[in-house]
């Protein structure tokens, strides 16, 4: 799973908020900023986690910094181990 957040969501701790919601999920992937100042979400894991996942991050805190959510799906290739930030 990929989601695009755009909103006020660089400057505020979105990826280290996002970082903290994983841990408790059964998930692996990455967040970083992009340039155009949105943040960037790559997730794997099983479709009810993954989906549990984003619903815990706007509940955490986060909802009301995020405007839109572009969420695209594809098969997961394996390629992360736990969950990072990426600078």
């Amino acid at each position: 799973m990929q989601v695009i957040y755009s909103g006020r969501v660089q400057g505020v701790g979105f990826r280290y908020q996002s970082r903290q919601v994983a841990t408790g999920f059964e998930i692996t992937g990455i967040v970083r900023n992009l340039p155009d100042g949105s943040v960037e979400l790559v997730a794997e894991g099983t479709e009810a986690e993954l989906k549990s996942f984003r619903e815990a991050i706007r509940e955490c805190g986060l909802g009301p910094m995020i405007r839109e959510e572009r969420e695209i799906w594809s098969e997961p290739r394996g390629e992360f181990r736990g969950f990072e930030i990426v600078r």
